[in-house]
């Protein structure tokens, strides 16, 4: 039953406006606002960001939009205006920015983190990546920005995990209490009969794609590595078959890589990117270091297309069942395994069914939202114990508070001098 009131409003401050045909972290952001508007509250969605090329226009959806501003207090005077009950933070940036000015004006405000994914892991994995390291948990425990992303976490009442396998690290490695987290991956309505029967079959499905945001540092070491080191054998065995390159935001860098004759191409933005994938025998993704969950693959699930990766790619994906594809270990397995998939027609039957099953167990929004729903009515009604139990978090907020607080102000100041 929804107990929301017609009065209730959810602020959400975005690290960067929406566009959910550019990246994974747009597509979540507008479940997580359909999911509030289908409860009744009133959306309004703050950003302090420039707007890029493809941004949604929100405001269609009956979503208040405005631009707000950093280290000024017009912020304050917005929240007083608007007296969210519920402010979800997207990013832990956003809280580091807006947190003590949100908690100052609506202390009794549901504050919601949504972490898109750790920062600090892919962070800290690229950066084993460049120096050929291998990478243990326990080597985020020396990451500065680990340490302020965990701070933000606890400071929050409630956050957001889309992968399993990042809830598994804030517990076991962080010693974050579960009841301050929430595993909630991407929410997609189930794959029916009718849906399945309406893919392209194998017979009429040419080519391969990779498809991600050419701004994104994994997507960008990806391309790069099946222009280096993948393409080349891939294409030896499949000397027909063309690699399809699409995603927003395609650097000079990547444009370079553009060579017809050896069947690479970077095609940029999909006009419509469900039917590229559709249109496509399997995606590619050598991953080899990120976070969170790929929407480049439950993109391919949704559209049947299965897909090679590696086990970055279909980490907290997932829960133990058989891949839509193959996973890999090493350049010549990745190699050996699309070229398999490519030809293989019983295999790759087999494996786009295993998309759907993992759809339909792993991501099911009928299953999802009321796990959402039930958590925010929860700690709406408790809030004040949950808080009680949460010393750290409180001590924390009363540290940061007075830091950000003051540097803030006295940023706040100086703007003001400048004017």
């Amino acid at each position: 039953m929804n107990e929301t009131s017609s009065r209730d409003t959810v602020l959400i401050l975005g690290a960067v406006w929406v566009e959910p045909h550019s990246s994974a972290a747009g597509t979540r952001m507008i479940q997580l606002i359909h999911y509030f508007l289908s409860e009744g509250y009133k959306v309004v969605f703050g950003c302090a960001a420039t707007k890029g090329d493809r941004p949604l226009n929100l405001e269609s959806m009956g979503v208040q939009e405005t631009q707000v501003e950093i280290n000024d207090d017009s912020f304050n005077l917005l929240v007083k205006d608007l007296m969210p009950d519920i402010v979800v933070f997207d990013r832990f940036m956003t809280e580091e920015q807006f947190g003590w000015r949100v908690r100052e004006v609506t202390p009794e405000a549901l504050l919601i983190l949504d972490t898109e994914d750790l920062h600090s892991l892919r962070r800290v994995r690229h950066e084993c990546v460049k120096k050929g390291l291998s990478f243990s948990p326990e080597l985020l425990l020396t990451s500065d920005v680990a340490k302020r992303e965990i701070a933000a976490i606890l400071r929050c009442d409630l956050s957001l995990m889309i992968s399993s396998y990042e809830m598994k690290l804030l517990k076991e490695v962080f010693r974050v209490d579960s009841s301050l987290l929430l595993h909630l991956p991407f929410m997609f309505d189930s794959l029916t009969e009718s849906h399945v029967a309406s893919w392209l079959p194998y017979e009429e499905r040419h080519h391969i794609i990779f498809i991600g945001n050419g701004l994104h540092a994994p997507n960008v070491d990806a391309i790069l590595e099946l222009r280096k080191n993948l393409w080349g054998g891939i294409r030896k065995l499949l000397p027909r078959v063309e690699l399809h390159i699409y995603g927003a935001y395609m650097t000079q860098q990547i444009r370079q890589l553009h060579k017809p004759s050896e069947g690479f191409f970077i095609k940029g933005v999909a006009s419509n990117a469900m039917d590229v994938v559709s249109q496509a025998r399997l995606v590619l993704a050598p991953l080899r270091f990120g976070a969170g969950i790929k929407g480049k693959l439950t993109e391919a699930m949704i559209c049947g297309t299965p897909s090679v990766t590696t086990s970055i790619g279909v980490e907290g994906m997932y829960d133990g069942k058989a891949w839509s594809g193959a996973v890999t270990k090493s350049n010549e397995n990745f190699i050996s395994q699309t070229v398999e998939l490519y030809q293989n027609r019983e295999r790759w039957g087999e494996a786009q069914k295993n998309g759907t099953e993992i759809i339909n167990s792993f991501y099911n929004i009928e299953k999802l939202i009321p796990r959402l729903r039930e958590k925010i009515t929860t700690l709406r009604r408790s809030l004040n114990t949950h808080r009680q139990a949460n010393f750290l978090g409180g001590m924390l907020q009363h540290q940061s508070l007075y830091a950000s607080k003051y540097m803030g102000l006295w940023i706040t100041e100086k703007n003001r001098r400048h004017e």
